[in-house]
């Protein structure tokens, strides 16, 4: 393996190599194309036989189209980890990986206490603060090992930065593995309880950009980053509201109690019950609202980088209004025979959208 000369930022420096693990994942592919975007040599790992899944593979070519190096291999393998940070001089390592693999990441940390030379690890976070938010089970099982992860960071002396991004910007069901999977919806509203209780959405481009500034910066070492945009605090039944402007249309609201979030997360589907375990502990607990950053090792977003913008929800919900037009057109030319994954809206009122953001 040899490490190749990479290029000048735009502020004169040569930006450190950086090793992402997770790309291929919702996150990861974020953090991904923003260091690349950055001018940062990005390297990714890739297990074995990713690119036998026709997405995944999708997101490689992509990002290595756009300059990233492929490394072929696995977390838990430490020799082999050592050799990638030694041989490939791995300053930054940013970990995306999934829940499943969360305690793989002790094998990594492993391997960058005994390489010595990473400057920042960045562990798998990009959420809530783990510290300060209790979920039920099994989402409380998640967070205790990413505490673990975060304990075994801080004995081997690592430096490290949390990013605790909140939620992403897009509709929360709590029935689904990622909310960013399934659009808004066209037929009723699932509110939480009350419906009234806040979070912080924020924008997947934003998490990523956000991140490549974070690692660039020397204030944010030994700290937890939280993003906290003021105009992007909002309750389901705000973004209910605005998701009917968008559309043009009312919606019947259909309340979701805690008990029925509280019995979802106890039957224990995995990732399901996580999710519902999860949307408990935001639109219930108000997990995201309900303490301040009154610790030393708390920094927050907007007040570190206030000439940075975050994409606002409303903007985010115009995207959302172009991949429903554009999947009920997709599914409106599918043949009689063929069959349809997502939302299925007939085409008078696939039309009727349209002319409604026209």
């Amino acid at each position: 393996m040899t490490a190749s000369t990479g290029p000048v930022l735009a502020n004169g420096k040569m930006g450190g190599r950086a090793l992402i693990v997770g790309s291929t994942g919702f996150i990861g592919r974020f953090i991904a194309e923003a260091c690349l975007d950055s001018g940062r040599p990005t390297y990714l790992l890739v297990r074995s036989g990713s690119s036998a899944f026709t997405s995944k593979a999708q997101t490689i070519h992509s990002l290595q189209n756009k300059g990233a190096t492929i490394i072929i291999g696995t977390i838990t393998d430490k020799k082999l980890m050592e050799k990638i940070l030694e041989e490939y001089k791995i300053e930054v390592v940013i970990s995306a990986v999934g829940g499943e693999s969360i305690l793989d990441q002790l094998q990594l940390i492993t391997a960058i206490k005994a390489v010595g030379t990473v400057k920042r690890f960045l562990p798998s976070e990009f959420g809530h603060d783990i510290e300060r938010a209790y979920p039920v089970e099994p989402g409380l099982q998640m967070y205790n090992e990413k505490r673990q992860v975060r304990r075994a960071i801080e004995e081997a002396g690592i430096s490290y930065t949390y990013i605790c991004c909140n939620s992403i910007a897009a509709w929360p069901y709590h029935d689904n593995t990622h909310p960013a999977d399934v659009l808004p919806p066209l037929d009723r509203f699932h509110i939480y309880g009350d419906g009234n209780v806040k979070a912080y959405f924020v924008a997947g481009t934003d998490i990523g950009r956000l991140t490549m500034k974070v690692i660039n910066d020397n204030r944010t070492i030994n700290k937890a980053v939280h993003f906290r945009p003021p105009n992007n605090l909002l309750s389901i039944n705000e973004l209910a509201s605005l998701w009917e402007k968008k559309i043009n249309r009312n919606l019947p609201r259909v309340t979701i109690t805690e008990d029925d979030l509280l019995n979802a997360a106890n039957e224990m589907r995995i990732p399901e019950s996580i999710v519902a375990a999860f949307t408990h502990d935001i639109f219930i607990q108000g997990c995201q609202i309900n303490f301040a950053l009154d610790k030393a090792t708390d920094l927050e977003a907007t007040s570190l980088y206030p000439d940075t913008p975050f994409r606002s929800i409303d903007e985010c919900f115009d995207d959302f209004v172009s991949a429903v037009i554009d999947e009920h057109v997709m599914v409106a030319e599918k043949p009689a025979s063929g069959s349809s994954e997502g939302i299925k809206l007939p085409v008078s009122e696939a039309y009727a959208i349209t002319l409604s953001v026209a």
